[in-house]
């Protein structure tokens, strides 16, 4: 019996932790399976509280570790200080048939430990740009069917931001937002008055500016403004699955967390025509366990989803479970962080900035909101941008290079910059796929996934759009010395991984129906980035969050009906 529960949630990042939430909350008693190590809130964040010249290498990696791990070593704020939360690239293996660089976190929090924190609502833009414009299937939910899970989820995670009225970023229930500098000001006030719709506001993040009494019974604090967010936060100032989700489901008894279990398939009853468990290898022990249940959750991260359903199958379902249409692993979308650009601004030397600001502003997706604006590409792009001032970089020849002169004329503020940066949709195609290797397993005899995934003509057009307007932008702003670049960097770094097992309403052309369900095996829900239709241009996991909790609450509906 201690193997039998009401719901099965395979992965505890951010989607698992609110599917363990909202069952357990529900009444329902539920296993979540983590494949990594245990992770408890503080004990588990050595780094915490470390100063830069406390690391052996004050934060770098060494060449050697560098050269036996050029995957994970490019992901965005790996270091020394947060090392222990990835995944080496020798212990967990993939084959890439397109270079495409998978970043993981296995830990009970997943990557919800260390992910960028940006909640900007999808717009009916996002969910209804793809068919209307021919890029895509239909969404089976629209933005008013969502938005009550977004003001759901966002109360409880805390979201800072302003209510800024803009379509194609909807408002939110927000806590306050942070300031914008000087710089960013005169860039917000600058880009409106120039393009009329481009607006920059705050940036929408899980950091509670200032908490609420839901956010204290939940034993955070109040953001620090330190800016350490990756390493884990002592004061619990930002969303994770490890500070919020799973200690509040734990709270209420029905919840059991079993770390160090790989997860092999799900078990599929050709009696009952729905799923009764999950096989799980034990990483310590490499003892093979089934546990039973009447609702599994898969929520291992949209990669690991579509490997783990692939894997399961059965005399009903040979190509994986649910996997009748063959669809099963094609259309994996991505966004594009291609695009970089910055310069230099005069004329607020007489100011400067103190503090750590956790957020970044965001410049609202202003591309083909409307049919015929002239582009030549499809889909739109958000775009991450702030200002910032560094000491200074160098001293003129003619003054001192040693001494207490040159000690305090480096301790001047140097120049104002501005950057950008792009985070760009991505168009839906077969061709973009994660299958199963047929020869090469890992440790666990586990076939290893196979990455087939890439950029194509719409994505070069994109960032080429970006790089041109950015350099416009910064211009009109009044910045000089700018620079514009397409990084040309693999898909993946972005580590917004999504589709592969997508919703719709028709069963021939998606896995999963409005309710995250599959289609063919009705209790199985995904709820993380693998069931995303199309990838729009927001930050997804406000999203999966939403969908999540929509899903546990449809899912727990039908189990105390009797029909789950």
């Amino acid at each position: 019996m201690e193997n039998e529960f009401d719901a099965i949630v395979i992965g505890s990042g951010i989607s698992g932790g609110w599917a363990a939430k909202e069952l357990c909350e529900q009444g329902l008693k539920t296993l979540v399976l983590e494949r990594g190590r245990n992770i408890e809130h503080n004990k588990d964040y050595p780094t915490a509280n470390m100063q830069t010249w406390e690391f052996a290498h004050r934060g770098q990696m060494t060449r050697d570790f560098v050269e036996e791990n050029p995957l994970i070593t490019k992901a965005a704020g790996y270091g020394e200080v947060t090392a222990h939360f990835f995944v080496k690239d020798a212990d967990h293996p993939y084959q890439q048939e397109r270079p495409f660089d998978w970043i993981r976190g296995y830990q009970v929090g997943g990557k919800s430990l260390t992910w960028g924190r940006a909640c900007q609502r999808w717009s009916n833009y996002e969910f209804k740009a793809p068919a209307k414009y021919g890029y895509g299937i239909d969404w089976p939910i629209d933005y008013n069917e969502i938005a009550p899970w977004y003001s759901h989820v966002e109360k409880f995670i805390g979201v800072c931001g302003n209510r800024d009225g803009i379509e194609a970023m909807p408002d939110g229930e927000f806590l306050p937002p942070y300031d914008l500098n000087c710089v960013e000001q005169h860039m917000k006030d600058t880009l409106l008055k120039e393009y009329g719709n481009r607006h920059l506001v705050q940036g929408r993040w899980a950091h509670l500016s200032e908490p609420t009494e839901t956010h204290l019974e939940q034993g955070r604090g109040k953001c620090q403004c330190r800016n350490l967010c990756m390493r884990g936060c002592p004061y619990g100032g930002y969303f994770s699955s490890v500070t919020s989700t799973l200690p509040w489901a734990e709270k209420t008894g029905n919840l059991t967390v079993r770390p160090y279990s790989v997860v092999h398939s799900i078990i599929y009853d050709e009696k009952t025509q729905k799923a009764s468990g999950v096989k799980v290898i034990d990483t310590n022990t490499k003892e093979e366990i089934i546990f039973k249940a009447r609702i599994i959750f898969v929520n291992a991260s949209a990669l690991n989803t579509n490997l783990i359903l692939l894997n399961s199958k059965s005399n009903r379902f040979p190509n994986g479970l649910g996997n009748d249409n063959g669809l099963m692993g094609k259309f994996v979308g991505f966004h594009i962080y291609r695009g970089w650009s910055g310069g230099k601004i005069a004329g607020f030397e007489d100011k400067y900035i103190y503090g750590k600001n956790p957020v970044e502003c965001i410049i609202a997706n202003y591309r083909n909101l409307r049919e015929n604006e002239g582009t030549d590409f499809k889909g739109g792009y958000t775009i991450f941008t702030g200002a910032y001032r560094n000491r200074r970089e160098e001293l003129p020849d003619n003054q001192p290079q040693i001494g207490a002169d040159f000690k305090h004329g480096l301790s001047e503020p140097g120049d104002w910059r501005i950057y950008m940066y792009m985070q760009g949709e991505t168009m839906p195609k077969a061709t973009n796929r994660v299958y199963l290797s047929e020869t090469e397993k890992d440790q666990w005899g586990i076939p290893l996934l196979v990455t087939d995934v890439g950029y194509d003509e719409n994505d070069d057009k994109m960032v080429a759009d970006f790089l041109k307007e950015s350099r416009d932008m910064l211009e009109k702003i009044g910045c000089t010395e700018i620079t514009a670049h397409d990084n040309k960097q693999a898909p993946g770094l972005d580590i917004h991984e999504m589709g592969g097992i997508r919703m719709g309403d028709n069963k021939n052309e998606s896995l999963l129906n409005a309710h995250n369900q599959l289609h063919e095996c009705k209790n199985v829900f995904v709820t993380d980035g693998a069931c995303m239709t199309s990838t729009g241009n927001q930050s997804p996991s406000i999203l999966y969050m939403a969908l999540t909790a929509r899903a546990a609450t449809y899912a727990v509906e039908q189990f105390k009906k009797g029909i789950l």
